[in-house]
């Protein structure tokens, strides 16, 4: 278990003021807790609320199962109202003593059914959080006799519809949902790891003249990758429903303020690509340099010329002086003839 965040800033404080060093496993911890040029899989907390139905302890179960090994669950009820500064204080207490940087609190009462707040933080501060209601659940055992996701394999994530790039909220639930799923990061994929797809349809819908509001449909399936048929190399997913699936919407969001979403989106300059000099990528992927030249004068310069060459300009000027007398020659034979009819005889 991780040191409590006072243990944390105590060792922090004795260590700058030249005290003695902190104990080897707050020392440990702390050195995990460095900033690191590229980061590992986000750690998610799965919470129960005040009450909480079987039903929605069977969403967190699955939840947990989708995102193993990245994930841990408590058992136990917390007395937590998560858009009320004593519930943050406590979500930010829990996701720090269990290294967790995610979150979703599960909760069941007469004003919000079959309710689920997901969640982040970012230094240890919420960022923000987003409540939806599960119009339409059906779980993994749902299913059963068909094949499950393998432990650490990365789902394939498709978002569906045109709301997910016009509505604000949907906007910032793609990227906390993407949060979520994604595992670790990677740099390639190998095909044969690939073996669920995640898809989140957004639609509106309207009820009892009410104003449309946008729900999303989340489908998994198993994915199975098997020789195209017709011969091609790449080979044809077969998609197969395996569950979770849910239906839901969104019911409140608290979402981090513009600077402190700045801060949390800034990435350190170790990890930027230098920008390479007059080189630029186009849309295919190919690289184009352009270098820049002094002028040169081709005219003046002398280059190596071949024996075939040679002879081509020796032909080439025989040919010319043989045209030149030729042109000479008729010239001289016109003067005679001018001169013999001017004066009858020849010069």
């Amino acid at each position: 278990m991780a040191p409590t965040p006072h243990q944390a800033k105590t060792a922090k404080a004795k260590l700058i003021a030249g005290g003695k060093q902190p104990k080897a496993r707050i020392a440990r911890y702390l050195k995990t807790t460095e900033p690191q040029l590229v980061e590992g899989a986000k750690i998610s907390l799965l919470l129960k609320g005040i009450r909480c139905s079987d039903s929605m302890a069977t969403v967190l179960k699955d939840m947990r199962s989708v995102q193993s090994p990245h994930s841990k669950m408590l058992s136990k009820n917390n007395v937590i109202v998560p858009f009320d500064d004593a519930g943050q204080q406590s979500l930010e207490f829990l996701t720090t003593k269990n290294d967790a940087t995610l979150f979703a609190l599960a909760s069941h009462n007469k004003k919000r059914p079959n309710n689920l707040v997901m969640g982040r933080t970012f230094d240890r501060r919420i960022l923000d959080m987003v409540e939806i209601g599960i119009l339409q659940y059906r779980s993994v055992n749902d299913f059963p006799g068909l094949p499950k996701k393998r432990l650490g394999s990365k789902p394939l994530l498709q978002f569906v519809g045109d709301l997910w790039g016009s509505d604000l909220n949907l906007k910032r639930l793609q990227n906390l949902l993407v949060d979520f799923y994604r595992g670790d990061p990677v740099d390639s994929l190998v095909l044969n790891g690939l073996d669920h797809v995640m898809v989140f349809t957004a639609a509106e819908t309207s009820a009892g003249g009410q104003e449309p509001y946008p729900i999303i449909h989340q489908r998994t399936y198993y994915m199975k990758l098997k020789k195209d048929p017709q011969g091609g190399k790449a080979p044809v997913p077969y998609l197969t429903p395996c569950g979770p699936d849910m239906d839901f919407k969104i019911r409140r969001t608290q979402f981090a303020s513009p600077d402190l979403w700045k801060m949390a989106m800034k990435q350190p300059a170790g990890t930027k690509a230098k920008k390479k000099k007059n080189q630029t990528t186009n849309i295919f992927g190919e690289t184009i340099g352009r270098l820049h030249l002094e002028k040169q004068n081709i005219d003046k310069r002398q280059g190596k010329k071949s024996k075939a060459l040679r002879l081509a300009d020796k032909l080439e000027k025989k040919e010319e002086v043989a045209a030149i007398e030729d042109e000479l020659g008729r010239e001289e034979q016109e003067m005679k003839n001018e001169f013999k009819q001017t004066y009858g005889f020849e010069a």
